[in-house]
């Protein structure tokens, strides 16, 4: 029996990858998403706290809403206490709606990463044409503000078509995340022999799975990025791992979550000599500079 396949990438087993290092020989990059997104109100997708009824929804609205109103900036004060890189995954709607977090995001030196216009929408079920519009408009609005067009693209909903990596790298983006089977960063095949960077994104370090989907607590999300960080610092012994850390301000933004997070972000903080703190766009850079072959 022969199974469909999305043909991006070939099996390559961990065991036996071409060895290479990070920056400064470092083995395991770190780092942390932190999701910028703006909903509509009265309608579209959004994230649940609890079952809100009806359009308008206004107790989950005003629940997410909370997140760029508030604990976004709880959450920046936190990275710069600890002087902690970051990547801001922004729907571009956000640069009308909230554009001071925007600024101070810029200010700080983080990577804008292109998020699609909404979290209201996703861009899988759209037919080719209304996908490319999508990834457009989303594009076009962060390199107006940016003065230059983003290099990573997550999808809404980490959504995708099957075309999506090749209008991706049709569009001019170097990287993708999305795809969370892998520890290091892996080429995608694209039409017309282009290729996208796969940079791993997580779906277990991440509190959309583990907060609003399996309901566990700021504490037990916290002691997941821990044990997740130890062991992955000593697996990087072997081999060069990226570790990323998805995060959602109207999750870990709210104060009985944020004292949690801040415990595993001091953890993380203390390693620093030993890691690469960084970006996924300082990671596609440096495996794009590799030779051919290193990077499955």
């Amino acid at each position: 029996m022969e199974l469909r396949t999305h043909d991006r990438y070939d099996y390559v087993p961990l065991r036996g990858r071409a060895d290479y290092s990070w920056p400064a020989g470092r083995r395991l990059a770190v780092y942390f998403a932190l999701n910028l997104e703006h909903f509509s109100y009265g309608e579209g997708l959004g994230a649940e706290l609890a079952p809100g009824g009806p359009h308008p929804d206004i107790l989950n609205y005003a629940w997410r809403d909370y997140g760029n109103r508030v604990g976004a900036w709880y959450m920046l004060d936190a990275f710069d206490a600890l002087r902690l890189p970051m990547a801001a995954l922004v729907n571009s709607s956000m640069y009308d709606y909230a554009p001071e977090l925007i600024a101070a995001c810029r200010a700080r030196g983080d990577e804008i990463v292109g998020h699609g216009r909404t979290n209201a929408e996703r861009q899988g079920v759209l037919a080719e044409a209304d996908e490319r519009t999508l990834i457009a408009e989303a594009t076009s609005r962060l390199a107006e503000a940016e003065g230059r067009p983003p290099e990573g693209w997550l999808g809404p909903w980490i959504s995708h078509s099957h075309v999506t990596p090749d209008l991706l790298a049709e569009a001019g983006y170097r990287y993708l995340l999305d795809w969370c089977m892998d520890d290091q960063p892996v080429w995608f095949r694209c039409r017309g022999d282009r290729r996208i960077l796969a940079v791993p994104y997580p779906q277990e370090v991440n509190d959309i799975p583990q907060i609003a989907g399996r309901k566990i607590g700021g504490d037990a999300f916290a002691d997941i990025i821990v044990d997740q960080f130890d062991e992955m610092l000593e697996l990087s012994q072997e081999r060069p791992l990226v570790m990323g850390v998805a995060l959602h301000a109207y999750l870990v933004g709210q104060p009985h979550r944020l004292r949690h997070l801040k415990r595993a972000l001091r953890h993380i903080a203390k390693h620093r000599d030993r890691i690469w703190l960084t970006t996924p766009g300082a990671i596609a850079r440096h495996c794009q500079s590799l030779p051919a072959g290193i990077v499955p």
